[in-house]
């Protein structure tokens, strides 16, 4: 289960809505090995695309070392489809390379008549995906 507070769940919503009609990409990490997910992280979405994201290499890189840095790992990754329900891609499925991460998709398509958007959560490890439950708190 993905146990996330509602300033990060609302920080995620938001970035998909605005760089809608693109995909909208980031990460929110946490301390390393605590599964934690605490410091919201917006990236670029170098593909500029209604139907495809891909985080910049650079940006990228930076990322991964500035987490280095301070003892932090990807706990959730994100990214919005725009046009489709919430769920992963056989692209999307392709690149997942981090089998501890939260995959979170939001949709700012109404697929289902349920509302704006969808916020789901999978993991995906070794091309196997599994969609988990999503707790909104308040603060850990």
């Amino acid at each position: 289960m993905l146990t996330i507070t509602q300033a990060l769940y609302e920080q995620i919503v938001a970035h998909a809505r605005e760089d809608h009609p693109d995909e909208a990409c980031g990460v929110v990490a946490g301390p390393a090995g605590e599964g934690r997910p605490e410091r919201f992280i917006p990236m670029l979405n170098a593909a500029r695309s209604p139907t495809f994201y891909e985080f910049d290499s650079s940006d990228l890189l930076k990322l991964y070392r500035e987490m280095d840095d301070r003892d932090e790992e990807p706990v959730v990754i994100y990214h919005s489809h725009t046009a489709t329900e919430a769920y992963p891609s056989r692209t999307d499925i392709s690149y997942a390379n981090e089998p501890g991460a939260h995959y979170v998709l939001v949709s700012t398509a109404d697929t289902d008549d349920a509302g704006p958007f969808q916020f789901r959560s999978f993991r995906i490890v070794d091309g196997e995906v599994t969609e988990e439950d999503v707790e909104v708190v308040e603060a850990y």
